[in-house]
């Protein structure tokens, strides 16, 4: 399987292989994404060694891991070494038996799993870059881990030995519909638009899952075998997913499943009083957005204590409303055509429509200008007692707002009578309650158009299609 999409990525790899000095690169992104696949496919005739680490190896595993994988490159007979400290000189030892001028990677892969506590392996890794490694302009040394919070904790942004030691960092992002697509057509598999965006509402864009996806199935065929059938990838893929990223990672669980149940978001006041594990909400916050689960906005007219979180996973929400306790084979074929899924389906698209701002920028023609993008939410009170909501609020610098409202259907979209006027009820709640004097434009992001009639004319003022999000 070869390299598709991360461009940018594979522009600062290139960066480093072109570099007349030592390099210590940083990557790190969620489980699946595709982390060790970039480094041994890009950096494929470099690689000199590769260390992976064992999830909860004992300091003796891990100890006899990197003795067998030295072994393989080397033809010396050495006994495995009793501590990380003898373990880099051995590879000191190696490394300098290397000719030639052009780099060479050593790549240590799941970090997290190797720095076990009491093994004193960062102390070593320390040593060995700062006494060899930095020292030899041909090196680079890529350490990499899914364990997002660990990486920028312990390494990165660490106070002690490796503090400014990295020298360049990369966080691995799921794939944006474009590089899913592109991703999907170099395995054969030639779905539509509408099918790509129903798989990113279930697997988003992590390329492991999506490897799941066989030419000749639908959306809904591969979603059915790879969520509900007994041996699919996802079937079981939640609960491994955070154990394998989060120490007590039943806090964070309970965090995005609070989530779920609020698709608009939840301000910290409300995470605080659901939360019931006690303790560290702060850090478990921190943790779920830096490994990319929740993402943060500023609500509109923001106050940075109004702060709200959002499920920006998309596989956790779609497992916590379809999956969660269900346990049927088919049930997303039986269930993808009721208005359950229709409902449910303008939210999904929503989230994504999220990740996409630069895109329904580009569209929308405002580019060039300065933006902020959040949802807004308005519960009735005694001052303005109808309540209003909005899928997703642009507000530009050149005094415009843009109020897009998100449908998810199978064919245009049509505004009948009861809709147009809750159109103009919202905007009119937005205006009274935010008190903007801004231009307020309403626009419709929907996957085939709006069908044009009377209400659509009067009530729409800009319409895009989720063709845009693809480009």
């Amino acid at each position: 399987m070869k390299l598709v999409g991360r461009e940018q990525e594979i522009k600062n790899l290139n960066l480093l292989l072109k570099s007349k000095e030592a390099e210590f690169l940083a990557l790190y992104g969620r489980r699946r994404i595709g982390k060790t696949f970039l480094i041994e496919q890009h950096f494929k005739k470099e690689l000199c060694f590769q260390l992976n680490g064992q999830k909860d190896g004992t300091l003796k595993e891990q100890l006899a891991n990197f003795h067998h994988a030295l072994s393989d490159r080397s033809r010396k007979n050495r006994v495995c070494p009793g501590s990380w400290q003898e373990a880099f000189q051995q590879l000191t030892d190696h490394l300098r038996t290397l000719r030639g001028k052009g780099k060479y990677v050593v790549f240590l892969d799941e970090l997290p799993w190797l720095a076990s506590p009491r093994s004193r392996f960062l102390q070593a890794l320390d040593y060995f870059w700062n006494s060899f490694l930095r020292k030899d302009p041909r090196f680079i040394l890529v350490i990499c881990g899914s364990a997002a919070s660990w990486m920028i904790a312990k390494v990165i942004d660490h106070k002690g030995g490796l503090h400014n030691r990295v020298t360049a960092r990369i966080k691995l992002e799921p794939f944006t519909l474009a590089e899913s697509s592109h991703f999907l057509r170099s395995r054969g598999v030639k779905l539509t638009h509408y099918d790509q965006l129903t798989l990113a509402m279930v697997m988003g864009g992590v390329p492991h899952y999506l490897k799941e996806v066989q030419a000749g199935q639908s959306a809904v065929q591969a979603i059915d075998a790879s969520c509900f059938h007994p041996t699919g990838l996802l079937r079981d893929e939640f609960d491994r997913l955070y154990t394998s990223l989060f120490d007590s990672s039943e806090r964070h669980i309970e965090i995005v499943r609070e989530l779920a149940k609020h698709p608009q978001g939840l301000t910290r006041k409300d995470l605080t009083s659901a939360y019931k594990s006690g303790g560290r909400l702060t850090q478990t916050l921190t943790e779920l957005e830096e490994a990319g689960f929740i993402s943060l906005q500023h609500p509109f007219k923001n106050t940075s204590r109004d702060t709200v979180y959002r499920l920006a996973d998309e596989y956790s929400l779609f497992y916590l409303k379809w999956m969660d306790g269900k346990r049927s084979t088919g049930s997303f074929a039986k269930k993808f055509q009721t208005p359950a899924w229709r409902a449910w389906s303008g939210y999904a698209l929503e989230s994504i429509a999220h990740k996409h701002i630069r895109q329904i920028n580009s569209e929308l023609g405002i580019s060039q200008i300065e933006t902020e993008h959040c949802s807004w939410v308005h519960r009735a009170n005694k001052t303005w007692p109808q309540g209003a909501q909005v899928d997703l609020l642009i507000d530009r610098a050149d005094r415009s707002i843009n109020l897009i409202e998100i449908k998810f259907s199978e064919g245009p979209f049509t505004i009948k009578k009861n809709y147009a006027e809750e159109l103009r009820r919202k905007g009119q709640v937005f205006r009274e309650v935010t008190g903007t004097n801004k231009n307020v434009f309403l626009t419709f992001l929907t996957t085939y158009g709006l069908t044009e009639n009377a209400y659509s004319q009067e009530i729409a003022d800009t319409a895009i299609t989720t063709e845009c999000l693809f480009k």
